[in-house]
């Protein structure tokens, strides 16, 4: 008989070796050992799958760990908070990739094709804007919801006051605060009220002919109770000046999981005149600011000298676009996913990866919002439960794979995670137990 071929994955570089090349020992001091093993193991499976072939797996695995020393990197978002800021708050939907990646090359961003000549830029993604917000008169985008906010001062307030409540003088992340963005932009801020009591006739007796507008803003990343006060758009709309309202977290009309979350439609409804927003937030776009509104302000707003510095370039119109006109987000499934469907998917993984011999079990667990959106609201979720010591390595991995450490377990939360990610997940996890 003759020799038996040699299966051709044991001539796969062992890790040790592919360690000791120089190409790799020199990204271990800027990587880490452990995020290097995490990036040569991804190749070794490649070979394993036969993906590759075993004599490429060095070169793969250089040029793999040379890849991961930039950035941004994706990873499984297994924190529970829909819209984390540190990974990027929304999560962008297939239909809005795929219109950001055909949009790279050249496009009619300003061009009508019909005539040839030039058109308002960002046409298709105003009109699906306007479309999905019909209380607005106008509407307009610029680079993200501070800039929103931003431009309605300097536009309608320049060396005018703002009058707004003292207890709506917000400080988001990053130590970002609200007063101090408003006054950068010339305008003078009258503020009235208290703390946790502000009543409509502190507002009346603050306005003058000086008055640019009236400023309402949602606390959307804390709440104040006890003692409070505070005047809802529609009585704040009586006084006889425009009333610019900060929603913040780009809500468009009304959700029944979010009762407390102000939205753009009711807003406008209450008689708002100008309504601002983020995109990356709860619409589940792209970082965007929103304006939306009485059609002159917003006329007047898109052609002041400061729009072009905070205007949008055609990626993000194109997803903008394809998320307000395309099939649910991911933030929306995120937000709306069944407990049960969730315990099931938790239940699989756990028995899968206990089924390998790793400590795992289905846990309930309570995701958030995040993104400064309803700070009160706990959505009833469920997670992989494992010891803590997977955290680090499995945040090191290849992908990325981040949970949140609770009482010395760390959860991997499935409201964020794509069902067709568990598969991913339990990877992740097995590789690390294979990988001791």
């Amino acid at each position: 008989m003759g020799d038996r071929p040699v299966d051709p994955r044991r001539r796969i570089p062992r890790t040790d070796v592919l360690l000791a090349d120089p190409r790799l020992t020199a990204a271990v001091a800027t990587l880490g050992v452990a995020r290097v093993k995490a990036l040569v193991a991804a190749v070794q499976d490649r070979a394993r799958r036969g993906e590759i072939r075993p004599e490429d797996v060095p070169d793969e695995a250089a040029a793999r760990v040379a890849a991961g020393a930039g950035g941004p990197r994706p990873v499984v978002n297994a924190t529970g908070v829909l819209l984390h800021t540190n990974l990027g708050r929304a999560a962008l939907s297939g239909a809005a990739v795929d219109a950001l990646c055909a949009a790279a090359g050249h496009t009619d961003v300003e061009l009508d094709l019909t005539t040839g000549r030039r058109a308002r830029r960002g046409r298709g993604a105003l009109a699906a804007l306007a479309a999905a917000v019909p209380d607005a008169a106008a509407v307009h985008v610029v680079n993200n919801g501070a800039a929103a906010l931003a431009l309605a001062a300097t536009g309608l307030a320049a060396g005018r006051q703002i009058v707004v409540s003292r207890g709506e003088l917000v400080e988001i992340g990053d130590g970002f605060r609200l007063p101090d963005l408003l006054v950068s932009t010339g305008a003078r801020l009258r503020e009235v009220g208290t703390t946790n009591r502000t009543t409509l006739a502190d507002y009346a007796a603050a306005l003058g002919p000086d008055t640019g507008f009236v400023l309402k803003v949602h606390p959307s990343n804390f709440v104040v109770r006890g003692f409070t006060s505070a005047v809802p758009v529609r009585e704040l709309a009586t006084l006889g000046v425009p009333v610019v309202a900060d929603i913040g977290s780009g809500l468009l009309a009304p959700d029944d999981l979010l009762p407390d979350e102000p939205d753009a439609a009711s807003t406008l409804r209450a008689g708002a005149a100008l309504v601002t927003a983020s995109g990356d937030k709860l619409l589940g776009g792209p970082q965007a600011g929103l304006l939306l509104g009485d059609a002159d302000l917003v006329d007047r707003l898109r052609r002041h000298p400061l729009a072009r510095a905070l205007r949008v370039d055609k990626l993000t119109l194109a997803a903008l676009e394809a998320t307000l006109s395309g099939p649910p987000t991911p933030t929306w499934r995120a937000l709306h996913t069944a407990p049960e469907e969730l315990r099931e998917r938790a239940d699989r993984l756990a028995a899968a990866l206990a089924a390998a011999g790793v400590k795992a079990e289905a846990a309930p667990a309570a995701a958030v919002v995040g993104g400064g959106g309803a700070p009160e609201v706990e959505l009833p979720s469920w997670a992989v439960r494992l010891p803590e010591r997977y955290a680090v390595p499995l945040r090191l991995g290849d992908p990325p794979v981040v949970g949140r450490v609770e009482r010395g377990h760390l959860l991997l939360d499935l409201r964020c995670v794509p069902a067709e990610r568990d598969g991913t997940v339990r990877d992740a996890v097995l590789r690390l137990r294979r990988d001791g």
